[in-house]
């Protein structure tokens, strides 16, 4: 599988060199675009003792990406220093009959950290789907504790070097992280973490970058003021590998927020929690003379949103207040991205997270008041 892999980069390569001339000899274009074709090679880590078993072989793959080189159309392309917006496609072979080959397509944003005329270092952050041929299964494929569902969120993040070969062809060497879960929808969900080393071409359509020559923003006019943030989620979850039944938690948010600057909101609020799963879990363990606790929960949490024009990333830290039923640790993370579909109404998905493990998926509507 290393050769045909090797074979289809070098084939890759070979295409994107006899199209750098053309596009240096053409007119710069109006849109910068980068065209991307790397090796990968990975390891798993082994993070919990169920899944030691699955972490011998070497996963190797191969990535096509295509980015556009934002330039200042929008004012937070200049406040964040002109980042590029890009599309990967992933293939990996991970050498071993229980996790077989995945496929993923993600969405990403690539921030650039140090550049030159001929070399520029750049960390990049998204996130999309990745979909498995061999996925858990009671009878057939039991031993694979990390992916009980063929299709999961995927997570990828990576620091990227790249040095001019030519005047539009580039050699790329990063490490990068890429993360696989369903969020707890099926289980197990023990997840895949793997540590990626990259190598590969770029084909640059402009280089060096240049931005618009324009003169800069203005301030957001939001700027300093405060906002309130009303929302409500839906999520599914299994309880365990023997009860498949999808059980329903809900939330419901209020949070007070400030734009701190023109990157970035902070957040403090107050919510509420009401996972069904855990009435089953009572149900299966507790005392029929003693009068079940209530599985509610309550609490505060501070969080931070890095703006991205109507797109936005956010964490949150948060505590629990209330919890009769101590059924997890008393803190809990959250990580997700919001969309801000008007400026009063917003839509987010996020990934809420029990001391590193997955607890729930969950699909937010809010309003901003």
């Amino acid at each position: 599988m290393m050769r045909v892999t090797l074979r289809r980069y070098a084939g890759v390569g070979l295409m994107m060199g006899a199209l750098a001339p053309q596009v240096a000899a053409g007119q710069q274009p109006a849109r910068a675009v980068v065209v991307g074709a790397y090796a990968q090679g990975a390891f798993i880590i082994a993070h919990s003792p169920r899944v030691k078993h699955l972490v011998r072989a070497h996963p190797t793959g191969f990535e096509l990406n295509l980015q556009h080189q934002t330039r200042g159309e929008q004012p937070w392309h200049a406040w964040h220093r002109y980042p590029r917006v890009g599309l990967a496609l992933l293939y990996y072979d991970y050498h071993t009959t229980t996790l077989g080959r995945s496929y993923g397509a993600g969405v990403y944003l690539s921030k650039s950290l140090w550049r030159t005329a001929r070399q520029e270092v750049n960390f990049r952050l998204g996130g999309g789907l990745g979909w498995f041929s061999q996925a858990f299964d009671q009878s057939a494929n039991h031993k694979n504790t990390f992916v009980s569902s063929r299709l999961n969120a995927l997570i990828l993040t990576r620091v990227e070097y790249d040095v001019a070969l030519t005047n539009r062809l580039g050699l790329l060497a990063g490490l990068g992280l890429n993360h696989y879960s369903n969020g707890a929808t099926t289980k197990p969900n023990l997840g895949i973490n793997m540590p990626t080393l990259v190598l590969g071409l770029n084909l640059h359509s402009q280089r060096p970058f240049r931005p618009l020559d324009q003169p800069p923003a203005p301030a957001p006019a939001e700027l300093g003021k405060l906002f309130l943030n009303l929302s409500t989620s839906v999520g599914y979850k299994q309880r365990n590998e023997t009860d498949t039944r999808k059980y329903l938690v809900n939330s419901v948010t209020v949070a007070g927020g400030k734009r701190l600057n023109r990157k970035s909101n902070l957040l403090v609020g107050v919510e509420g929690f009401y996972d069904r799963s855990l009435r089953a879990e009572l149900r299966d363990t507790a005392r029929l003379d003693r009068p079940l606790p209530d599985v509610k929960k309550a609490g505060v949490f501070l969080g931070h949103e890095l703006l991205f024009g109507q797109l936005a990333f956010s964490t949150h830290l948060g505590f629990y207040l209330y919890n009769p039923y101590k059924s997890n640790k008393f803190y809990y993370e959250r990580i997700g991205l919001k969309y801000a579909f008007t400026n009063h109404l917003f839509g987010a998905l996020d990934l809420k997270v029990h001391r590193g493990a997955a607890d729930v998926l969950e699909f937010r509507l809010g309003a901003k008041l």
